[in-house]
C-alpha cells in the first residue's frame, strides 16, 4: 500500500470539473439548439407546402443575411461585447418566434410570413453565432478550454439528432404554431442563463476609435497573416466541403445507389453522430492530443477512411461501421480545431475569428454540395464520396506537413 508521501494527488489523477458557469451557459445553449432543430424542421416542412421554389426562398432568406453579415457581426461583438449581442440576439428571437407562433395560429403559414421569419432568423445568426462562438473562451480559462468545447460538441450532436424527430412530432401534433412556441421556451431558457451567467475570462474589447468595417476588415488581415490560423481556417474550409457533404447530401445518394431502404441511410448518418459524440466525450474526459494540430490533420485522415468505407460497402453493416467510423474522424478533428482557433485569436479579436470560421464553412459547405451533387449526378455517388475521401486525406495530410501546425502543442 503506497504511503501519503507516495501517493498521487487526486489533481494529477482526476482534471479539474468545468466551472459551473460554463455549465450552466452549455445546457441553457444546447437546449436552445434543440429548439432551433424542432423550428427548422417545422419552417421547411411548412415551406414545402407551398412547393419548392418557396422551400428555396425560405432557405434563402436565412442563408443569404447570415453570410452578407457574418463579419460585421464578429466586428460588433467584439466592440460591444459577447455577452451583451447574445442576451440581445436572444431576446429578439424569442419575440420572433412568439410573433410566429400567434400569426400562425391565426393567419396560418403563409409565404410572407415564413420567408419574413427567415430573413430574421439568418440576420440575428449573424451576429448571434459569432458572439456565442466566442462565449467559451471568457466562460473557462485556456487550459481547460479543449475539453469544454469537446462537451459542448456532444451537446450539440445530441441536440441534431434529437431535434428532427421532436420537430416532427410536434408538428404533427401542433402544426407550426406549437413548434414555434417549443423553441420560445427555449430561448426564455437562454436569456435566464445569459442574464445570470457573466464571464470569468472577459477578453479585452476592440477599440471604439475603431470602425466597425475597419474591424471587420482587421479580422480577416489578423487571419490571413498568422502561421497557424491561415493554416486552421483552410482546414475549416476542406472539412465542410469534404466531410458536411457526406451526411446531409451523398449517404442517401450512396443508398439509393446500392438499392438500400432509407432506414439504411438514417442508419448510416446515426452512426456518423455516434462517432462524433464517442470522441467528444473521450476528449471531454482526457482532453486532445498534446500536439493539438497533428490532431486536427489526423481526424481528417481518419474521417477519409470512413467515407471510403461507406462509398466501397457491399452490405449496410459495412457501411455503418464506416458512418461510425467517419464521424469518430470528424469528431476528432472538431474537438482540436476549434480549442486551435480559439486559443491563438487575438483577446480583442475572438467574436472576428469565430465570424471568420463560420463564413469560410458557409462558403466551403455551398461550394461542396452543389459540386458534389453534379458529380454523383454524372458519374455517381460512390465516385462523389470517392471524392470526399480523397479530398480529406489529402487536406490531412498537407497539414501535418506543415511546421506551425505539426509542431504545435496545446498549452
Amino acid at each position: 500500500m503506497a504511503s501519503l508521501d507516495t501517493a498521487r494527488p487526486l489533481s494529477a489523477r482526476r482534471p479539474a470539473a468545468l466551472p459551473r458557469p460554463y455549465l450552466v451557459w452549455l445546457v441553457g445553449t444546447r437546449a436552445s439548439l434543440l429548439g432551433d432543430a424542432v423550428l427548422y424542421f417545422a419552417l421547411g416542412w411548412a415551406a414545402s407546402a407551398h412547393g419548392g421554389a418557396t422551400g428555396a426562398l425560405v432557405l434563402t432568406a436565412i442563408t443569404l443575411p447570415r453570410t452578407l453579415l457574418l463579419l460585421l457581426g464578429g466586428a460588433v461583438a467584439d466592440r460591444f461585447g459577447a455577452r451583451r449581442i447574445t442576451i440581445t440576439g436572444d431576446a429578439v428571437m424569442l419575440t420572433a418566434t412568439l410573433v410566429l407562433a400567434l400569426a400562425s395560429w391565426r393567419l396560418g403559414a403563409s409565404v410572407w410570413l415564413l420567408v419574413a421569419v427567415a430573413a430574421v432568423i439568418g440576420t440575428v445568426d449573424a451576429f448571434y453565432l459569432p458572439a456565442t462562438g466566442s462565449m467559451p473562451r471568457r466562460l473557462v480559462g485556456k487550459e481547460q478550454l479543449p475539453r469544454a468545447l469537446a462537451v459542448q460538441q456532444a451537446g450539440g450532436q445530441i441536440a441534431s439528432l434529437l431535434g428532427a424527430p421532436l420537430g416532427a412530432v410536434l408538428v404533427a401534433a401542433a402544426g407550426l404554431t406549437g413548434a414555434a412556441f417549443a423553441d420560445a421556451a427555449t430561448f426564455a431558457i437562454v436569456l435566464v442563463v445569459l442574464v445570470c451567467v457573466r464571464p470569468a475570462h472577459d477578453a479585452e474589447r476592440s477599440p471604439r476609435t475603431e470602425g466597425l468595417l475597419s474591424g471587420a476588415a482587421d479580422g480577416v488581415r489578423i487571419a490571413v497573416a498568422d502561421p497557424v490560423l491561415r493554416p486552421a481556417l483552410l482546414l475549416t474550409a476542406a472539412a465542410a466541403c469534404f466531410l458536411l457533404p457526406v451526411v446531409s447530401l451523398l449517404n442517401p445518394l450512396v443508398a439509393r445507389e446500392h438499392g438500400w431502404s432509407a432506414g439504411v441511410a438514417g442508419l448510416v448518418a446515426g452512426g456518423q453522430s455516434l462517432g462524433v459524440i464517442a470522441v467528444a466525450l473521450v476528449v471531454a474526459r482526457r482532453g486532445t492530443l498534446r500536439r493539438i494540430g497533428v490532431g486536427a490533420a489526423s481526424g481528417l485522415c481518419g474521417a477519409a477512411l470512413g467515407i471510403a468505407a461507406v462509398a466501397m460497402a457491399g452490405t449496410p453493416a459495412v457501411a455503418v461501421a464506416g458512418g461510425v467510423v467517419a464521424g469518430a474522424g470528424s469528431g476528432m478533428f472538431a474537438c482540436h480545431i476549434g480549442p486551435l482557433v480559439l486559443t491563438h485569436a487575438p483577446g480583442t479579436h475572438l467574436a472576428r475569428l469565430q465570424a471568420l470560421l463560420v463564413l469560410v464553412q458557409s462558403l466551403a459547405l455551398v461550394v461542396g454540395n452543389n459540386a458534389l451533387g453534379a458529380l454523383a449526378d454524372a458519374h455517381g455517388a460512390t465516385t462523389a464520396a470517392a471524392v470526399c475521401a480523397t479530398g480529406a486525406c489529402t487536406a490531412g495530410i498537407t497539414a501535418l506537413t506543415l511546421k506551425p501546425l505539426r509542431r504545435l502543442r496545446r498549452e
